[in-house]
Order: C-alpha cells, then structure tokens, then sequence
C-alpha cells in the first residue's frame, strides 16, 4: 500500500502500476471536500516518492466518479476574502498539476458522474476511459461560479473552446457518447469492462504507443487559435450566452472571459486567470443565493425522501377527470413508467386526455428523450375508462375535476367507494380546503391533497396538502408518487391557497393596488421582469386565467379578510374582476391584459390593446408615476410577508422548503434565492422599516409580524448558514 487515507487509497500491484481508489467510508458518494482534498495531497506526494512506478489509474469505488467538490462548504468559505480564495484554489492546481506532471502515463476510468471537481481531476490524467452510463461535465455556472480547478484552462485545450464554452456556460451533464465525440474521454466501454479498458489504455501508453507526453504539452500550452479564430469564436459564443443567460446570471459570459484571456497562455498563467474570476465571482450575491438554492434543493429532496421511505411504491394509479390537466398528469405518471387509468364521465374528454398525453409524448420523440417505440410502449401504460370498474386494483387516485367544492365531493365519495381498503386518494386543488372535502368521505385519512401546477410536465413542484384529519401513510404514499413522477413533493398543512397561492395573492393585491392609484400595468410588468420574475403580474394573470384569479381571491378573501379582504369578491372592485366582467379572462380568451396572437408555431404572443388600456382607466384614480424601487417594494414586500405568516402558522416545515417551493411553483428569480432569503438579504431590520413605512399607507396587507419584529432586533437571520460578505 502506497497511501491509505478515510477517502483515498493508493495500492501498487506486481507491474509496476498503482491505482489511487476514491471511496469516502463515511459518505454515499465521493466528493471532494477540503478534507479529501487534503488526502489527494498526500496521496500525490506518496505517488511522487514511490520509486519504480510506470503508470497511474485514477477510479472510484463508488457507484458514481466523484460528484464535485462539497457544496455545504462553499459559504463558509466565500465569506473569506478574495485572496484566500484565490490561495485554496492555486492549492489545489499545484495539487492537480503534480497529478498531470508524474513522470508515468495516467488514466482516469469514469464509472459513474464525474461532476465539477471531479470532472477537473479526471482531465488532469493523460487518458480518461468511461462507462457507458456514465456523464460528465461542469455544471459550475449553474452556482453563480466557473470551474475553478483548472476546467477552463484543460477542457478547451482537450475539446476545442468553442464546444468547451458549450459545456461550461450551459452547465451540462454530457453523455458517455457525445464525450467521446467531442475527445473529452479516449473511450466507452460498457461499465463491466471498465477497468479491463483503463488498464489496456494505460498499458498502451507505456509501451509507446500512446504519446502521453504529447497530450501533456497540449494541456499546458497556448489553445492552438489565432487572432482572427479566437475573435469568431469567442465574441459570437458571448453574443449568443449573453442572450440565454440574462442580465442576472453573469457567471456563463465570465467563462468565456476566462477561457478567452488564457487563450494565449501557458498553464500556469490560465490557471491564476481562472482563479482571480472565481474568486471574483464567489463573492457576488448570486452565487451566495444560487449555492443556498442548491443546499436548500438538497434540504427538500431529503425531506421527501424520508416520506418516501414509509410507503411502498404506487404501482397502479389512476386519475379522475381527463381533459388537459388529466391528460398532464397521466402522461407524466406513464412517461416515468407508472400505469395509470383515466377516468372521465364523457368520452370527448377521454380523447382531449388522450391527445393531450400523444402531444406530450411527441414532443419528447422529438426532443430525442424517447424514442418512437419507447412512446408507443409508454402510451400503453395510460389506460382510458368510464367507469370504476378497475379501481379496486389501484393503489393511488389523483382527483383533478372541475374547482368546485361540491362537484368534488361527490366525484371523491364516488371513487373511495370503488377503491381498495389501502388506496389513497388525493385532491389536485389549488384552493378548496383538504379538510372540508374529507367530511365526504368515510376514511378522511386516507385523503390528502396532490396539487400539481400547471403545465404538468413542466413545473417541478407538487404540494402535498395535510388535512386534519390526514394520515401519516397517506402523506408518504402521495409523496412516493409524485418523487417517481419525476417531481418535487412539498408537505405542506391545510389553509385556503395552502402554500404557494397563499403567498402569491398579496403580490397581486400589490398589484391591484398599484394599477388602482394609476401605475401603467406595462411598466409594472417590465419593472418585475427585469427584477427578475419570468413575467410581469399582469401578464402572469393572464396566463393564470382571470376567472381563476378572482375565484381564488374570493376564497382568500374569506379566509384571511383582515389583510387579504380587498382582492376577492366580484362586487369589491379592482381590476380583476372588471376583466372578468368584460370576458377578458387571458389567454384562454384571446384577450385579457394584453391582446393574444398565435405565432408561427401556434403559441399565443401578447400585444398591446388599446381597449384593455381603457378598461384599467375605470378603476385608475387618474396616473401616477412611481419609481422602479417603489414598485418592487410594493410587489415583494407583501409576497414576503405571506411566507413569513406560513412559516411561522406552521403551513410550511422550514425556509428552505418555502423558498423552493416557490422558485419551483411560480418561478421566483432563483438568482434571488426565493423570498425567505430576499429578507435575509436586506436584513430584517431593513425590511421591516420598508414593510412599516407602506403598510401606514396600504394597510394591513404590508403588516410586519410579530415574530419578524423580533427577528429585526436580533439580528436573526431564516438561513442559518454562513452570512454573505
């Protein structure tokens, strides 16, 4: 044994080979930590000073290569300053660089993702050999931050930088076949043949028939591109990055900076470019919010496995009601491999189901995710039906008619009759209470609420609404269901609007109020977007449906008249309910803020419309100018308002599930963290002397509580990790 470490371990064998072995005891997976980074330092200079070795293989013992460096320490060190920054990484390129520089041929074999840092360390070997089913990439950009170990420097000089810049601003996991293509890796072999295939690399390399050496000078030397190539690549990937990435993800263009400046650069020089970016970029607030996104993404996907672990796995699903939304959520149950019936009372409603499902599945033929046959196959697991006949067999029903309380009860009565003494049925509503449904039934613990937010096969996120009397089987086989779907479960407790729509309905009352003292709805829309959200309020109410809006103002109205009073009730004024009046119910009208036209490929495009202008001047006392932060202020604050009252009414289990959650439900800028982390942000003493100022003026609505209060004073913070610099 050459090194043994808790992580590391570096064994010589009869020919003169060693092989360094990644295999954390303590961990499910291998990343690399500044511990494990410690031990590679170690196991390096063992490497250096073991006489008579002729070569090196790199692998993992895990069932993954290495996942990328530990997350859960990157705010604590951000916080530090540049320069030490720049030190850990210049530490760990001497590290990687005495890898590259051993005087024997190398082999990295990839036996499962090679992420990140991990994906570093595999490019600093000679030869990178890799299963079939592995992937590889730098997902870094996607933190706010550029590979910093030395991926901008090796990776165009291995690739070319014109598909190193694909990989590196789009953060993508690439596939075993499109990196052998692109000569990120020598060769795929299926994952049993993985070592065997390394071993003959190596072993190649030693008796001369692979040049390593000439690899090495590749990697340390200028990129092979002169004046007028560097400009053609580097200034149209720049053009076009800048235009998907967006004005508040600046770490995709600072790549390219990167990779473009170390163009004409030995190793070393890249590397110290490389690092003062990173460092530079690690002490931005994006980064901060976009690596607490990842931790809290991390927290959630926890949370739902430990449900998940309770229940044994929905086999047999079904779903009441078929149209678009049943059509959805069948194609996203079959799509994962779940077979599931749908239900409806009228057969046109099975084939729009249908059709929806066929839609669905096309677009992903298309998309090269499925393959025709894979399609047929999986339309086979959708099961069209008009009667009960099979529900006995089913293990979980997923409710999704008409929003009305009463069509609903009955419908859920109907079907827990038809159902097996296990099965659990659940509600898809997005504002009728959980437990008034249950009162129609005779096992209200087996019911719970499954809303999925629309589109189906788009939006991530599925709350799981705990009713009173819900029990816990209930809850965990809901969330087993919805994590094979493919999707995000949230637990969340009963209230009207339960999580998300709760807090999203003061941001319209904000809104409302806005437009009402004679704000011009377009500049709201275009003051939101660029503070980030994918669509202004106006335009968002239009996708919602201005019918569905006021029916779900009406029902928070209800239930929280004290501040959400005004935004409901078609006698109550306001903008909403006189677009309702007037037809304009959105896109699914054709008009309703904004005019509606069909583009080329049959997505309806907002216009402007004069007579919507005309309509918003009834309510308007007049026009009013306000600033940009005097909007912003006026949306968020009540926003963030209502996810403090659900975290602290014990809607919602934690912040980072109530930051996910809408990030995941409504789109909330994912730079921005999600509104929990907006406060933690300002400070909470700052933001509750902003809420106290507009709330002397709008009301109740802008009310700081009395736990925030307290927070302010002490300087408490909703995330406890490591404050931003």
């Amino acid at each position: 044994m050459i090194y043994q470490g808790n992580a590391i371990t570096v064994a010589r064998d009869d020919d003169a080979v060693a092989t360094l072995t990644l295999d954390h005891r303590d961990e499910s997976v291998n990343t690399l930590s500044s511990t494990v980074v410690g031990e590679l330092a170690e196991a390096v200079e063992a490497l250096r000073a073991e006489s008579g070795l002729e070569g090196l293989i790199v692998t993992s013992a895990k069932e993954a290569f290495v996942v990328g460096a530990d997350i859960t320490e990157f705010h604590g060190l951000f916080e530090r300053g540049e320069d030490e920054i720049r030190t850990m990484l210049e530490r760990v390129h001497g590290i990687f660089n005495a890898i590259e520089d051993l005087p024997f041929p190398t082999v990295t074999a990839l036996n499962g993702l090679a992420l990140g840092g991990g994906c570093e360390l595999a490019l600093t070997t000679d030869f990178r050999v890799m299963s079939d089913s592995a992937q590889l990439g730098l997902p870094e950009t996607k933190l706010g931050i550029l590979p910093g170990w030395g991926g901008c420097v090796r990776l165009p000089r291995l690739i070319g930088a014109d598909n190193a810049i694909e990989w590196i601003a789009g953060g993508t996991q690439n596939k075993a076949d499109e990196a052998l293509r692109m000569g990120a890796v020598d060769a795929v072999v299926p994952g049993e043949s993985l070592q065997e295939a390394a071993r003959d690399l190596l072993d190649r390399a030693r008796r001369g028939e692979l040049d390593h050496e000439a690899r090495r000078t590749e990697k340390r030397s200028p990129l092979k591109l002169d004046a007028i190539e560097q400009m053609m690549v580097f200034e149209t990937a720049k053009g076009y990055v800048a235009g998907k990435a967006g004005p508040h993800y600046p770490a995709p263009i600072e790549a390219i900076k990167v990779i473009q400046k170390g163009a004409g650069e030995t190793r070393e020089r890249a590397q110290a470019i490389e690092a003062a970016s990173f460092a530079k970029l690690a002490k931005t607030d994006v980064c901060y919010n976009l690596v607490g996104l990842f931790l809290n993404d991390q927290a959630v996907k926890k949370a739902g496995g430990r449900y998940a672990k309770q229940a044994r796995p929905v086999e047999h699903a079904a779903v009441l009601g078929a149209g678009i939304m049943g059509g959805g959520i069948a194609y996203q149950s079959a799509s994962k491999g779940t077979p599931i019936l749908m239900k409806d009372i009228k057969a046109e409603a099975i084939d729009l189901g249908l059709k929806e499902a066929r839609k669905l599945f096309a677009k992903q033929v298309e998309r090269k995710k499925f393959t025709t046959e894979q399609m047929a196959e999986r339309l086979t697991h959708i099961r069209p039906t008009l009667s009960y006949g099979d529900f006995g067999e089913v293990d979980l029903v997923v409710e999704a008619v008409v929003e009305n309380p009463k069509v609903k009860g009955a419908v859920l009565a109907e079907a827990e009759a038809a159902l097996g003494d296990d099965a659990i049925l659940a509600s898809n509503t997005s504002t009728i209470s959980i437990t008034r449904l249950a009162e129609h039934l005779t096992r209200p613990e087996q019911f719970c609420g499954m809303h999925f937010f629309n589109p189906v096969h788009r939006m991530p996120l599925v709350e799981v609404i705990r009713g009173e009397k819900t029990g816990d089987a209930a809850v965990a086989a809901t969330v087993a269901y919805a994590r094979q779907m493919g999707k995000t479960p949230i637990v969340v407790n009963d209230c009207p609007g339960f999580l998300v729509n709760r807090i999203l309905f003061p941001y319209f009352g904000g809104f409302s109020a806005l437009v009402a003292q004679g704000a011009d709805f377009r500049r709201v829309d275009k003051v939101m977007e660029r503070f980030g959200w994918p669509m202004g309020p106006a335009y968002l109410l239009d996708v919602v449906g201005m019918d569905t809006a006021l029916h779900a103002g009406e029902v928070m109205a209800e239930g929280f008249p004290d501040r959400m009073g005004g935004l409901g009730g078609k006698d109550g004024g306001g903008v909403i309910p006189l677009m309702v009046e007037h037809e304009r119910l959105g896109q699914k009208s054709g008009k309703g803020f904004y005019a509606y036209e069909e583009d080329r490929k049959g997505k309806p495009q907002k216009v402007e419309d004069d007579e919507a202008l005309e309509l918003v001047r009834q309510v308007a006392e007049g026009e009013q100018e306000f600033s940009d932060e005097a909007i912003i202020a006026r949306m968020m604050v009540p926003l963030c308002l209502e996810a403090v009252r659900c975290l602290e009414d014990g809607i919602v289990g934690s912040a980072a599930e109530a930051d996910m959650a809408l990030i995941y439900g409504i789109g909330f800028p994912p730079f921005r963290g999600g509104a929990l982390r907006y406060i933690d942000a300002m400070g909470a003493e700052a933001f509750v002397a902003q809420a106290d100022e507009l709330a002397a003026e709008l009301g109740p609505l802008y009310a700081p509580t009395d736990g925030l209060r307290e927070m302010a004073r002490s300087g408490q913070r909703f995330h406890r990790d490591a404050d931003p610099a």
